[in-house]
C-alpha cells in the first residue's frame, strides 16, 4: 500500500514522495461505527498483550509486563505512542504511570486540555509493551532492540486498524523514528504531519533524564507543538502548518 504524507509549512503545500507503508495507517473512523463489536476485539486483543512471553522465550527479557503497555477505548479519537513501559508503570499496571505521564499531563494542560484528559480520553500504547528494563549506565531505560519491536509490532498494528485514531502524538525519538524515519528532534518537534487523513505530532520525552528540553530554543519548538495540540481540540476547525518530510513507517527495518 502506498500512500502520500504531507507536511504544510506556513500554507505553502508540496508533495512528498510516496513511501510504501507497511504499517495500514488506516484514515479517521467514526467513533460509533461498529462500536461494541470494535471494543469487544480491543478487549481480547488487550488480553493477548497481557498473555505474551515472546521476548521472555526469546530471551531479550527476563519477565513479561504486558499489561501495563497500553490503555483506552475505542472511541478514543487521540492516541499517543511511547517507547515501551517503565518499571513504575508495571507497579501501577497502566502507562506513562511516573514523572513522565506528570509532564505530559502538564503539557496537556497548556493546551488547554482537562487534567484527567490523558488517562480517561487519550488511547495510550507504545512500540513495545513490556518493560525493557535499565540501560547498561542505569540512568534511564534500555531502548528495545529492533527485533523486540518487530515482535509486538503486529499488536500496535491490530490496535491501529480498531481504533483508527483522528490523530496520533509520537512521543521519543523512537516514535518518532518508527512513523517518519531517523530524524533529528529539531528538524520535527514544533510540526505536524498528515498521514492518510491521520494528524501525528511529534513530541521530545517527558522523561528528566531527557536533556534535550534544556535548550530555550528546545522550549520554544515545544510550546509551538503545544499551540498545535491546543488546535485538535476542534479537529474539524482549520489546522496548523504542516510540515513535508515523507515518513518511513513503523517496521520497515
Amino acid at each position: 500500500m502506498t500512500i502520500q504524507v504531507r507536511l504544510l509549512d506556513q500554507g505553502r503545500q508540496t508533495q512528498a514522495s510516496q513511501v510504501e507503508l507497511q504499517l495500514a495507517t488506516l484514515p479517521p473512523l467514526d467513533a460509533s461505527s461498529r462500536i461494541w463489536h470494535r471494543q469487544r476485539q480491543l478487549e481480547i486483543l488487550h488480553a493477548e498483550i497481557a498473555a505474551c512471553h515472546l521476548c521472555v522465550d526469546a530471551g531479550y527479557i527476563e519477565q513479561s509486563s504486558g499489561a501495563s503497555g497500553c490503555r483506552g477505548r475505542i472511541g478514543d479519537r487521540l492516541m499517543l505512542i511511547g517507547q515501551a513501559p517503565g518499571h513504575l508503570s508495571v507497579e501501577r499496571g497502566f502507562p506513562f504511570a511516573g514523572p513522565g505521564g506528570r509532564v505530559l499531563t502538564s503539557w496537556l494542560q497548556r493546551a488547554g486540555y482537562p487534567k484527567e484528559t490523558l488517562y480517561s480520553h487519550i488511547y495510550l500504547s507504545a512500540l513495545t509493551k513490556c518493560d525493557p528494563g535499565k540501560n547498561s549506565s542505569g540512568t534511564g531505560d534500555r531502548r528495545p532492540s529492533g527485533k523486540e519491536q518487530a515482535l509486538c509490532r503486529p499488536f500496535l498494528f491490530r490496535e491501529l486498524e480498531l481504533l483508527r485514531p483522528s490523530a496520533i502524538l509520537l512521543v521519543g525519538s523512537m516514535a518518532i523514528d518508527a512513523f517518519l524515519g531517523p530524524q533529528r528532534l529539531g528538524d520535527v518537534i514544533g510540526r505536524q504531519y498528515l498521514c492518510n487523513g491521520v494528524r501525528l505530532l511529534p513530541l521530545p520525552h517527558p522523561s528528566g533524564v531527557s536533556r534535550w528540553l534544556n535548550s530555550g530554543e528546545h522550549q520554544q519548538q515545544l510550546a509551538a507543538a503545544i499551540d498545535i495540540l491546543a488546535s485538535w481540540r476542534g479537529l474539524g476547525r482549520k489546522s496548523h502548518e504542516i510540515v513535508q518530510t515523507p515518513p518511513a513507517l513503523l517496521g520497515g527495518q
